[in-house]
């Protein structure tokens, strides 16, 4: 993984000072809270309904067993035992003291880490495929390119103060597992099979991307952009959206609002004229800054091992707890006998992407006994082990499974992406959390679970889908009504490369009925699948009235006997 050179440290050391300088001032009000706002927010410091949230950044989803060492040690020292992941791979502190907060950061560059950029309208952390650089789909490895994305974006002066936040996701295998198409830029790395130069690395970029409030996917703007021009043509188009995006309405100042408004033909000429100002210049990635960036990412020191292993087959074959977890948490590798094995982040009666300090240390000494001390954190809240030796899969689950992080539901339905909603957020319109753990306690029978088979279920508190609920299977957003919490179902949401926005079945329900609405959607999918058919491909091919009478009954017939009866009027 990327190490800090001495530019790095210096660099994120000069603004720890910066920042331990601004709090003081603020704190001895020389700045007014307007003024501090900017410079805590681009320092990943929010201000949470009770007390300040932190946000570290994971670039790309890596962690260092001795960055998370320290991480943990500072959720024991400076917080209350436990911290976050997020969808965008980063780590949230939430009960952090303001005045304790240019310490902790100080501690973090000792190990290569910040928050700089995880908040304020910037460029924020750039999103990937989590088994990047080991699947065995991967054409590109977009960790370096990636990385050179990062550094470019970080402190870059046109772009820290945009109309909003900005997310860019990349991937480069041949399934989509960074959801770019809801991303501000999303990007496809590819190979040119037909280049006479043996399969140049190409990106397919998607622009306008995004979730929230006014859910939209991305449409591709350029189909193949070859990888030198990735920092030119992103900035181009960062620059059209600085300068014609709105800024008199936060709910309208996306990207995606300028590609609907302009038209992608439109938004794509303007680039290409901001472009042609910037090809060529000294934004291009030369093959010596690729070549420097991608030393840092070599493999390690994989040993030759066949890709079986008689004990490993035993076990299988007899501890049907093992099986199911090899099965769901258990993952492919580009190196013969070796796996990935996702490490659950979700256990019964806590929040979903929560892990405490003693798991912390734990999971480090696990990374440093099997994974060569790296591992990786997902967009759907869980920990990667990526380089694991298969023969050594048994004696891993006995381990996690001791630390409650070898749930065998990966894919399935508790496996529950949710944002931390009104417990903590101010913006959030209604609690998550419970929600999440209601779900969780009702469906407890792992033979069920298997059963039912993939099936994802997002949960977000408010518009802003920091859930991602518009893309699960089923997804479920908390909305305010009459000052009560209340909860809105969509269905048929789906990530990959055939990302799809799910729909809405009908009015809200109340929070203690969601367990029950849940039921009654998969009593309706048992009933109606066909042999091998995921829960999404049962509402793609029945549609939404036969999910929608299960749950609200004869209001729900009655309703489309209207709308056919107006339709055929």
């Amino acid at each position: 993984m990327y190490r800090y050179d001495e530019y790095d440290r210096a660099l994120v050391k000069a603004r720890v000072d910066q920042f331990r300088d601004q709090t003081a001032r603020w704190q001895a009000g020389e700045l007014a809270d307007e003024e501090f706002r900017p410079l805590r927010l681009q320092n990943g410091l929010y201000m949470q309904r009770h007390a300040p949230m932190l946000r570290i950044a994971v670039p790309y989803g890596m962690i260092s067993s001795a960055q998370l060492r320290v991480l943990g040690a500072i959720a024991r020292e400076e917080d209350k035992g436990y911290a976050h992941f997020t969808t965008r791979h980063n780590l949230q502190y939430n009960w952090i003291p303001m005045d304790r907060v240019p310490d902790v950061l100080a501690r973090l560059a000792e190990v290569e880490m910040h928050a700089i950029q995880t908040s304020g309208n910037c460029i924020r952390n750039t999103t990937t495929d989590q088994f990047a650089g080991i699947a065995p789909d991967e054409v590109v490895d977009t960790r370096p390119l990636a990385e050179i994305i990062r550094q470019w974006s970080t402190f870059h002066p046109e772009f820290a103060f945009l109309p909003r936040k900005f997310k860019i996701a990349v991937h480069g295998a041949e399934r989509d597992r960074a959801v770019v198409q809801v991303h501000d830029i999303g990007l496809h790395l590819y190979r040119d099979d037909n280049c006479k130069n043996g399969g140049e690395v190409l990106a397919r970029v998607w622009v306008g991307g995004g979730l929230g409030r006014t859910p939209i996917l991305g449409e591709v703007i350029n189909e193949a952009l070859p990888w030198r021009h990735l920092l030119s043509y992103m900035e181009a188009i960062i620059r059209v959206y600085n300068l014609e995006g709105r800024r008199d309405n936060p709910y309208k100042a996306r990207i995606k609002i300028l590609v609907k408004a302009l038209g992608i033909e439109e938004f794509r000429r303007k680039v290409d004229a901001e472009w042609a100002n910037l090809k060529d210049g000294p934004a291009t990635i030369t093959d010596a800054e690729l070549a420097r960036v991608s030393a840092y990412f070599t493999a390690p020191a994989y040993a030759s091992l066949p890709d079986t292993d008689a004990d490993y087959e035993a076990r299988l074959a007899s501890d049907k707890a093992f099986a199911r977890w090899v099965q769901q948490n258990v993952h492919g590798h580009r190196v013969p006998g070796y796996r990935a094995v996702t490490l659950s982040l979700k256990q019964k009666g806590f929040a979903p992407g929560d892990i405490t300090d003693v798991q912390m240390d734990a999971v480090a000494d696990l990374a440093d006994a099997y994974s060569f001390g790296e591992l990786r954190s997902s967009h759907e809240q869980n920990l990667v082990l990526s380089d694991v030796e298969l023969r050594k899969l048994p004696e891993l689950f006995d381990k996690a499974k001791a630390l409650k992080l070898a749930s065998s539901t990966v894919g399935l339905l508790t496996d529950i992406i949710c944002c931390p909603g009104g417990d903590f957020c101010d913006l959030a319109n209604a609690k998550s959390i419970p929600i999440a753990k209601a779900i969780m306690e009702r469906f407890d029978d792992l033979d069920y679970l298997h059963d039912i088979g993939e099936l994802d279920l997002n949960i977000s508190g408010c518009m802003n889908a920091c859930g991602h609920h518009h893309v699960g299977h089923i997804g479920v957003l908390g909305v305010d009504k009459n000052d009560e919490e209340w909860y809105q179902v969509t269905i048929g949401g789906r990530q990959g490369n055939d990302t799809r926005l799910g729909k809405v079945i009908g009015p809200s329900f109340a929070a203690a009925d969601m367990p029950d609405v849940v039921t009654k959607l998969l009593e309706t999918y048992v009933s109606l699948r066909e042999p091998e058919e995921r829960f999404v491909e049962t509402v793609v091919r029945v549609g939404l009235d036969p999910f929608k009478l299960s749950v609200y009954g004869d209001s729900a017939k009655n309703r489309a006997n209207k709308n056919k009866e107006a339709n055929n009027g």
